[in-house]
């Protein structure tokens, strides 16, 4: 069992940066593939980024066409810890995102039913 925890959200003008963090618990962090997603108020559940492991020290990132250029995901693997740097917000990046995660090797890594671990989720205002 694999527990997710997010920080890192709250309000933010426009065009100003946002890093959210996600902690897991467990020993054997490294091979797991971490996802973010988000939620906006009335719509579904989308893609934002994901950080998947391939193997060995190798991982590779994935990113949402809408946030590609703004934002970077990584990995700590020392701290159990996976990052969503966000650059150059804009109010549509208002959600709620969530941390996912799965030790399956998963290819389709942009849907929410690949990943077996969620967060509780951590709300990102963007005013304009």
């Amino acid at each position: 069992q694999v527990q997710l925890v997010e920080s890192g959200g709250g309000l933010v003008q426009a065009g100003e940066p946002l890093r959210l963090s996600c902690a897991a618990s467990g020993r054997t962090f490294s091979s797991y593939s971490m996802g973010w997603f988000r939620q906006a108020p009335g719509k579904e559940r989308e893609f934002v980024a994901a950080i998947r492991w391939t193997g060995g020290i190798f991982y590779n990132a994935d990113y949402a066409d809408s946030v590609k250029g703004r934002f970077t995901i990584s990995r700590d693997n020392a701290k159990n810890t996976v990052y969503l740097q966000m650059n150059s917000l804009k109010p549509d990046d208002t959600a709620d995102y969530y941390c996912a995660a799965t030790q399956r090797r998963i290819v389709e890594y942009k849907s929410s039913y690949s990943y077996d671990y969620w967060g509780q989720g951590t709300q990102v205002t963007v005013s304009s």
